[in-house]
């Protein structure tokens, strides 16, 4: 009887903790599954800041707020009045922007500039840090080191790629390394040099990854924190489609995959990172645009969820947001469908941190239009929701404003 009951005890113990183990399994994997703002109390506003074309008229950064429960945005009004502010990067504190100024000719340099500006919490408005060149001509991308204490910088016209330090007030050195791409690729006119179009990090910040739209190249550069120098990487690139044009790289939440949308054909390639080799490897290439279309088009901007679950990627001409979902085993993409982005010229896009909202920034048409993202199936649709910024390129989300 006394072994039967300690039988019996033994079996419900057992039980309880079997079910126990499978409630923590359930709810780590509904955890993993759910969008980011359902698992960590987010912001109610959202501040945005748009980088622009001033050739027209546009003078500089703008900024607005974004309601994040009903995608709403407020009034536009300037943050600072600077030259060609194509592209943004936000610090990790806060506290400052960085801004390329996509120029030929800086304080009397043959070259671009890279601003630093300090940002007021209470307005949003930009005080002007300090201006430094950015190592080459018509820089198009910037972004910010993991250390929170270098920008690289990618110089489209020059075809070169640059690093400067963050100093601790905020303002930036000149630069600590410069390297220049040589080559060609078979377009007639887009690819009779190189053109550095993007620079991205791998989480760890080991290595830098240059898209070079000329070459049909992404560049893997080693990145030394003590001296702020990139050095090549061996092997020393990963090769793309001839003529594919890559333009930008986004890394998938897991550190594990790459994404790279290519310009001049219109497609997106998938690639497995190895992060210890800093190493590429090609997985399978798609089309951004719905079968049969045939008129002329260039992407742009690519960006994916804070989820991983899906992929988006902007055409200008077809002027749509194509959107894919990404394969968690493999980072294989399958194509789903394409989404207006309620203007012409979708040259960049954003997707803010709880994963609800795409914002798009038409070039052409002067708008920033706010698509909503179906968390279930990744798929957009519109939400009415337009604010007028002359010649939007770029399009940062920062910390909420204080109220």
């Amino acid at each position: 009887m006394r072994r039967q009951l300690h039988n019996i005890g033994m079996r419900t113990t057992l039980g309880l903790l079997a079910s126990a183990l499978v409630l923590h399994v359930s709810a780590s994997r509904a955890l993993a599954d759910s969008p980011p703002n359902e698992t960590a109390k987010q912001p109610d506003t959202l501040r945005l800041y748009i980088g622009t074309y001033t050739s027209a008229a546009s003078k500089g950064i703008y900024t607005l707020e974004m309601d994040v429960a009903t995608g709403r945005l407020g009034p536009v009004k300037l943050a600072a009045e600077t030259a060609n502010p194509s592209f943004l990067a936000l610090h990790p504190n806060g506290k400052f922007m960085y801004a390329v100024g996509e120029l030929g000719d800086s304080q009397g340099r043959k070259s671009g500039a890279v601003s630093a500006f300090a940002i007021t919490p209470q307005n949003g408005d930009l005080k002007l840090l300090n201006q430094q060149p950015s190592g080459g001509y018509g820089p198009c991308h910037v972004v910010i080191h993991p250390d929170s204490q270098h920008v690289l910088v990618a110089n489209y016209s020059s075809g070169s790629a640059a690093v400067l330090p963050i100093r601790p007030d905020g303002q930036l050195g000149e630069p600590t390394a410069v390297v220049q791409h040589e080559g060609t690729g078979p377009h007639p006119q887009r690819q009779q040099g190189p053109h550095a179009h993007a620079v991205q990090l791998d989480q760890a910040g080991r290595f830098a990854f240059v898209a070079d739209l000329g070459l049909d190249k992404i560049l893997v550069y080693r990145f030394g924190r003590d001296t702020g120098t990139i050095t090549p990487n061996e092997p020393p690139a990963a090769k793309l489609a001839p003529g594919a044009g890559p333009r930008h790289l986004a890394f998938h939440p897991n550190g594990r995959l790459a994404y790279v949308i290519n310009e001049l054909d219109s497609t997106v390639t998938a690639f497995a990172y190895h992060a210890e080799s800093g190493t590429l490897q090609n997985l399978h290439t798609l089309s951004t645009l719905p079968t049969g279309f045939a008129e002329p088009n260039t992407t742009a901007e690519i960006r994916v969820h804070p989820t991983g679950r899906f992929l988006y990627g902007s055409n200008r001409g077809h002027d749509s947001i194509a959107t894919f979902t990404i394969e968690p085993q493999t980072g294989r993409l399958t194509a789903i469908g394409h989404q207006s982005s309620g203007g012409r010229t979708p040259r960049n896009f954003h997707i803010d941190p709880t994963g609800r909202w795409l914002v798009a920034a038409n070039q052409a048409s002067d708008t920033l239009v706010v698509l909503k993202i179906d968390p279930a199936t990744g798929r957009l649709s519109p939400t009415g929701i337009i604010a007028n910024v002359p010649t939007p390129v770029c399009i940062a989300f920062a910390a909420p404003p204080p109220h």
